[in-house]
């Protein structure tokens, strides 16, 4: 298994889009199986701290994760900083209450775990969410901070990967497979399914329509809102020459639909802070329809972001001084 390093707060292209789809559906079947196989049972709160190594990480830590976020420990017996961030992850673990489970990786003994998740020093701390990891933070971190992670990571594995967890009974017996707490099919898994299958056969308009379909009777569903923005986004950028588009913003900084369409193509190519920077320089240069039609486009690509992406947090500050 070779980790991926997957950002929480939103993807902007479409191969990460379908990524996520994907490990969402692979981690309901998964469920779905369990259930078909016995399975519906608590957990132990003994069960939410576990030892893994390299032998047992696909049954620990990969399916576990179909179930539950899985965050791993990097940690050694030499390291004082592992021995004071360690208690705290336990602690948090069962605090949290199946939430997550908090898988300790003995790097000492588990070299090749270490190599393949790039750990550079412990402690270090990654998760894993239906099968994709991606990194937490390095270092003994503040509870704060902590805390602050593993909420922005629980929020993010219930709404794009449907994992809401564990079920924990105090008196159930140590050891037993854990199993994800029973979560009844939603009445718009249909029409996201559908959605899913236009991305997958490149048909952006169907997605779209599908998303749409979804909010047109459930306006907050987190799901569809957020697949909508970038299923549109793509959509947008899908016909145009980057080369031409690019030329004429840089020719044209007055032309807000160039800058608009540039910072589109920006935030599809990963260059977020360039996308929001244009249009907050396009906000600040220009006034009336041109203006709005500047500072909506920007919201917009705040959806898609994410809004606790940290450089949507920035750039909403900015955008407050551009505007007052």
């Amino acid at each position: 298994m070779q980790p991926r390093n997957m950002s929480m707060s939103g993807v902007v292209d479409l191969a990460a889009v379908k990524a996520a789809q994907e490990a969402k559906t692979k981690a309901e079947q998964a469920r779905a199986e369990a259930a078909r196989q016995g399975g519906g049972g608590a957990v132990s709160p003994a069960d939410l701290v576990i030892d893994v190594d390299e032998a047992g990480f696909e049954r620990d830590v990969l399916q576990r994760s179909t179930e539950v976020p899985v965050v791993i420990d990097f940690w050694a017996e030499w390291c004082q900083p592992c021995k004071q961030l360690s208690p705290v992850l336990e602690r948090l673990a069962r605090e949290y209450n199946g939430r997550f489970v908090l898988a300790k990786i003995d790097v000492d003994a588990n070299q090749m775990l270490m190599q393949q998740f790039g750990v550079q020093g412990i402690p270090a701390v990654f998760a894993v969410v239906a099968g994709q990891a991606l990194p937490l933070f390095q270092g003994a971190a503040p509870e704060q901070q902590i805390r602050a992670t593993l909420d922005q990571l629980v929020q993010v594995a219930e709404q794009r990967f449907g994992l809401t967890g564990l079920a924990v009974d105090p008196d159930a017996e140590p050891g037993e497979t854990p199993v994800a707490a029973e979560v009844p099919a939603g009445p718009y898994d249909a029409l996201l399914e559908a959605a899913v299958q236009a991305l997958d056969a490149g048909d952006l308009g169907g997605a779209i329509q599908a998303y749409k379909n979804v909010l047109s009777d459930d306006p907050g569903n987190t799901e569809a809102k957020l697949g909508l923005v970038q299923a549109e986004l793509l959509k947008r950028v899908q016909d145009l020459d980057p080369q031409q588009v690019r030329k004429e913003a840089a020719e044209k900084p007055a032309d807000v639909p160039a800058q608009i369409a540039a910072a589109d193509l920006d935030l599809v190519g990963g260059h977020v802070e360039d996308a929001f920077g244009r249009l907050i320089d396009t906000v600040r240069r220009t006034a009336g329809e041109d203006r709005d039609a500047a500072r909506l486009r920007l919201l917009e690509l705040f959806e898609v972001v994410g809004a606790e992406d940290p450089r949507v947090t920035a750039a909403r500050r900015a955008l407050a001084r551009a505007l007052f």
